[in-house]
């Protein structure tokens, strides 16, 4: 499929649809690049990749695949995997003080694809679905200085409700009650 721009030259539309058994294999490098663009955000937060995070991060996706409150979804254009939605319903969690929803867990475009609305599409049609299955809610997590996520999440309708703080054990104890 493909569409004119506005200059008259065609580009090829990316395709959004449900991924396939063997592909959550091929997404292991964008999941690993979530990793990576995480860690850059905060290294103390979030994990560093290492030489096992690609295989890693697509078994992990593959073994999604299948799963009655799992939803993996993929980006193709021209044969290639761009990018991905992965969410799921969860039940009531109660260490979070929420009911049911359905979760985004990643949304990510490989980098020479963003800005062209993929993650938009990407997350439009998880929504769909998600709603579809009976989520009465949809929530997700960015990272604090990914302004870009928030604003496309916040033109969604999504509202920051948690704030997550992080406390470095390893680091000199800080703070006004730091000696109590």
């Amino acid at each position: 499929m493909s569409e004119t721009v506005a200059s008259g030259s065609t580009t090829p539309v990316a395709k959004i649809r449900a991924a396939q058994p063997g592909e959550g294999h091929r997404l292991g490098p964008l999941g690993a690049e979530l990793v990576r663009r995480h860690h850059d955000f905060d290294p103390r937060r979030f994990l560093s990749a290492t030489p096992s995070t690609e295989k890693a991060y697509g078994d992990f996706l593959e073994r999604q695949l299948g799963l009655p409150d799992a939803l993996l979804l993929v980006a193709v254009q021209a044969g290639m995997l761009i990018g991905y939605a992965y969410a799921g319903l969860e039940g009531a969690d109660y260490m979070a003080l929420r009911g049911p929803a359905g979760v985004v867990y990643d949304l990510i475009v490989a980098a020479p694809f963003r800005g062209q609305g993929l993650g938009a599409r990407l997350l439009s049609e998880a929504i769909r679905a998600l709603r579809t299955r009976g989520a009465p809610r949809v929530i997700l997590s960015t990272a604090a200085s990914n302004h870009a996520a928030q604003r496309l999440f916040s033109s969604f309708g999504f509202s920051p409700t948690m704030i997550e703080m992080t406390l470095d054990c390893h680091e000199p104890e800080q703070g006004k009650h730091a000696r109590l």
